[in-house]
């Protein structure tokens, strides 16, 4: 079996993709990609200057506009000023393993950068989206817990790495309950998964352990990280599959379909799951 790259992309002029925190990391490359395959990518970050230099460096048909996903109410204006379809949203904005704080909607950072405002991002754009729904995960999320009683951690003693573990099993769960949602509307957009492996990024700068820059010779580098985005946003792939990287631990190499932790697989969590979090960001449903 040949191992799938940039080379195998299909042809996607006229094709409109949407990647979050796309100014850099794993996000820079995937919307590059896409930008070079013919699709119009828009690049949506939280810092325009940064966001502007990088396009003006891709080739392609690119447009950058403001998003900040851990504040609801630019979550809310990048959704209102969406007109026309889309075809393909990337949920890739993220951060890891930092130390606690409240965003303006009283929010835990870490947590609500990952999941809330992706989540609430992903519905309202929704009505809008033709093709898919990407969900960039970590593999992490199999040592992540559902704590219901306490999604924002405001009772719990705060731990950055929890946090983190926990917010990418919440978005291994969105996916699972949007696309039984799709299925059962009878749509025929589909709601997929992908994890990066362990790449050489900067999202774990913040990190106490930084162990992954010393061990960045066994792991994933970025352009390899963004392979399983790609592949996840423009192959044949099931609803709800999951894409990761081939290797042992699923931990480097190109991309294939794996299985999720089974924490992401269970139905009942996830339906219990949406339905708190979209109280949480004010929504219905």
């Amino acid at each position: 079996m040949s191992k799938w790259t940039t080379a195998d992309m299909p042809a996607m002029t006229g094709k409109t993709v949407v990647v979050t925190g796309a100014s850099s990391g794993i996000g820079l490359i995937t919307a590059r990609e896409f930008a070079a395959a013919g699709a119009h990518v828009v690049l949506a970050v939280r810092n325009l200057e940064k966001g502007h230099d990088v396009a003006t460096r891709m080739v392609g048909d690119t447009e950058v506009r403001q998003l900040d996903v851990s504040d609801l109410t630019s979550v809310r204006a990048f959704a209102d000023a969406w007109t026309g379809s889309l075809d393909v949203l990337v949920n890739n904005a993220g951060v890891m393993d930092i130390p606690l704080s409240r965003s303006r909607d009283g929010l835990d950072v870490q947590t609500v950068t990952n999941s809330f405002g992706p989540f609430l991002l992903t519905a309202l754009l929704l009505p809008h989206i033709t093709d898919r729904v990407v969900w960039v995960t970590s593999q992490l999320h199999r040592m992540g817990h559902l704590n219901l009683a306490d999604l924002n951690w405001e009772t719990r003693a705060y731990k950055p790495m929890d946090a983190y573990n926990d917010s990418k099993l919440q978005v291994v769960l969105f996916s699972l309950e949007l696309q039984r949602r799709l299925t059962a509307a009878g749509s025929t957009v589909r709601s997929v998964v992908a994890h990066p492996g362990i790449a050489t990024t900067t999202l774990a700068a913040h990190s106490s352990s930084n162990a992954i820059n010393r061990l960045s010779f066994l792991l994933n580098d970025p352009e390899h990280g963004a392979l399983p985005t790609l592949f996840a946003a423009t192959q044949n792939v099931d609803g709800n599959a999951y894409i990761g990287p081939s290797g042992f631990g699923s931990i480097k190499g190109n991309p294939k379909v794996r299985k999720p932790g089974k924490g992401g697989l269970d139905p009942e969590a996830a339906s219990i799951l949406w339905s708190a979090v979209s109280t949480k960001v004010g929504m219905l449903g």
